[in-house]
């Protein structure tokens, strides 16, 4: 046997539908099993809160060793996870296939999963924000007074939404457009705004851009960029959405609703994928769901197998076609800082700092990478019994991040790159940098 592994990490199919998963024994058997593991190596202390807790129950136990603990005291290490999978991808040396066999992320969401079942549902406010579809759907007509109610610093309503529905008033809050990405993206394709640059270096490539929650109802100014780059590029792309990712309902243990919406999303998607196209995610968390969560969950659905193989996030297929085939002259970005916060959902797709390479093709533009957690986590970073752990998970990054003294702080998700922007004006008193994702930032390069 041998004292860590060098090898690279692999994941298990997750026997979710299986009785043997739900089985609180048996759960509490393999969370032993893991934790004492931890425990003896504890490499993973700096990561989150998840550690420290689990570490410091052990250490203020009667014989300083997990077996003195008991697991009813386990909840507030479950608790603290934000399912970033940093633990598993850059600091465990004992994940498959060593026969240690750790993966702590799917030992947490195995948790969440057994109290969902037992329970029937999720805590209310956690259940009403993860339907991210009602809701965009829902606000998008009303959005000029959903910003102005949701708005930090809102005297009148964020105090009220925190007493009531136990939102933080000091988070900032996702902010709603009036027309969706989607229909914008329908408008600009009959201008002719979208179509392929027929000198553009990757003509005869097609993609279609999968609009993701959050680009769709809150951020369409990514999708607007992203499509932009890709025509400028030369190559065909089109927009589809036919559903959220599932990722807040993971976030709660509902793996049977994250196996719905992935059946659902990819039998939409695979025409597209049988006709030679490339699907390309705008958002870390959705490119992690079709490329590694969704195979793990219904393995033997083929339309699941065959989006995961065609799905490149934006920042991947830019530098891709930068590698491959090239890019149009005229880039031109003025002298500017960025910091470019890698997030964690990108950082596991494992397919090396995409969006600083990107950034790093703009002429004049400096930029430092942030390999920090944001903490932010969903739900985590704007409910009032989680935003303190969110804020204290986030502050090395922000630091990191404003050590740069940066014009812009990017990360490949939008909520983290807000949640940063606002630490650092917290800790700095310099006018706090602009929020963006790494295409938009190309885009303006390219005056587009």
């Amino acid at each position: 046997m041998r004292e860590g592994s060098l090898d690279a990490p692999t994941r298990h199919i997750l026997d979710w539908q299986s009785d043997a998963f739900y089985d609180r024994a048996a759960l509490d058997e393999e969370a032993r099993r893991q934790f004492d593991i931890c425990h003896g190596c504890r490499r993973c202390f700096n990561l989150c809160d998840s550690f420290p807790r689990l570490f410091d129950l052990i250490d203020d136990s009667e014989s300083g060793e997990l077996d003195s603990v008991t697991s009813g005291d386990f909840g507030p290490v479950v608790d603290a996870c934000t399912l970033c999978d940093m633990c598993y991808m850059t600091k465990c040396p004992y994940v498959p296939p060593h026969e240690f066999n750790l993966d702590f992320p799917h030992l947490m969401l195995r948790y969440r999963a057994v109290d969902f079942k037992e329970k029937g549902k999720a805590p209310f406010v956690q259940s009403q924000l993860a339907q991210m579809d009602r809701n965009g759907t829902a606000l998008a007509p009303v959005a000029p007074l959903a910003n102005w109610a949701s708005k930090k610093g809102n005297g009148l309503t964020r105090p009220a939404m925190q007493a009531v529905v136990g939102i933080d008033k000091n988070a900032e809050l996702p902010k709603f457009a009036g027309k969706t990405f989607l229909k914008r993206a329908q408008e600009a394709v009959k201008s002719g705004a979208y179509e392929a640059n027929p000198n553009g270096p990757a003509t005869g490539r097609e993609a279609v851009i999968f609009a993701t929650c959050a680009v769709n109802y809150n951020n369409p100014e990514v999708g607007e960029a992203s499509a932009k780059v890709l025509a400028h590029l030369g190559v065909n792309v089109t927009t589809e959405y036919p559903g959220c990712c599932g990722m807040p309902y993971l976030e709660q243990g509902n793996i049977a609703k994250v196996a719905e919406q992935a059946e659902k999303v990819a039998a939409a998607l695979r025409p597209l994928v049988d006709a030679g196209k490339d699907i390309i995610t705008l958002t870390a968390s959705c490119g992690l769901m079709f490329k590694f969560e969704w195979p793990l969950l219904v393995p033997d659905n083929e339309d699941v197998k065959a989006l995961s193989a065609a799905t490149k996030d934006i920042s991947e297929y830019v530098v891709d076609i930068a590698n491959k085939e090239g890019l149009l002259e005229g880039l031109r970005g003025t002298p500017q800082s960025i910091s470019m916060h890698l997030a964690c959902h990108a950082r596991a797709q494992n397919v090396g700092p995409k969006s600083a390479e990107l950034l790093r093709l703009i002429p004049q533009a400096t930029v430092s990478v942030v390999e920090r957690c944001s903490g932010h986590g969903g739900t985590f970073g704007v409910l009032k019994e989680t935003r303190d752990l969110a804020v204290k998970v986030g502050r090395p990054a922000a630091r990191a991040a404003a050590k740069a003294e940066p014009d812009t702080i990017c990360s490949d998700c939008p909520l983290a790159a807000k949640h940063l922007v606002q630490l650092v004006d917290d800790i700095s008193e310099t006018t706090p940098p602009e929020a963006k994702h790494p295409i938009e930032v190309f885009a303006a390069a390219y005056q587009l």
